[in-house]
């Protein structure tokens, strides 16, 4: 076993946590909101995104426990497509944040989002350099997903629930 790889994958997803945070706290935030058609605002475009990124995290759990015991083909390919949707979903979210927003740490909730938006793209960077990497620990990309999971699941508790929670169900 080589950890080789996992240092290089680990120091480099720690770049890019650390770098969007430095970039969030340097960026002069320009309040622009995302605004899609039929949102009454930028936040609730993100709590709705934020919430199908949130459902596809908790595939993600549930098709990693089918690759693990056997779920061949089809827990790998849920798992998978299920994987990069999520991703996908967060990205206008994370521009968002990080152009319209940047780093905050005016409270404990913003300052947990605002942690968690970074380690989830340093640990999605992490894993998906340790995918298909021969001779490394095989308990690695099990341990990034779960940070992964981790991440994603503050971020939700700390953005989309809290908005529902105070704002309703609003589209």
């Amino acid at each position: 076993m080589r950890t080789g790889p996992l240092l290089v994958a680990v120091a480099l997803g720690t770049l890019v946590s650390v770098g969007l945070g430095v970039y969030g706290r340097l960026h002069e935030p320009t309040f622009f909101a995302v605004s899609v058609t039929g949102f009454s605002s930028g936040t609730a475009v993100k709590s709705w995104l934020g919430t199908a990124a949130f459902v596809l995290v908790l595939v993600q759990v549930v098709s990693a426990r089918l690759m693990y015991r056997g779920g061949g083909r089809f827990g790998a390919a849920l798992h998978r497509w299920s994987g990069r949707a999520a991703v996908l979903l967060t990205v206008p979210v994370a521009v968002h944040c990080l152009y319209a927003l940047g780093y905050q740490d005016s409270t404990p909730r913003v300052l947990v989002h605002s942690l968690a938006g970074c380690a989830v793209y340093g640990a999605f960077v992490a894993k998906m350099l340790l995918l298909g990497r021969p001779g490394g620990p095989r308990w690695a990309v099990p341990v990034l997903g779960a940070l992964l999971f981790v991440a994603l699941t503050a971020l939700w508790l700390t953005s989309s629930l809290w908005f529902f929670t105070t704002s309703g169900l609003t589209f």
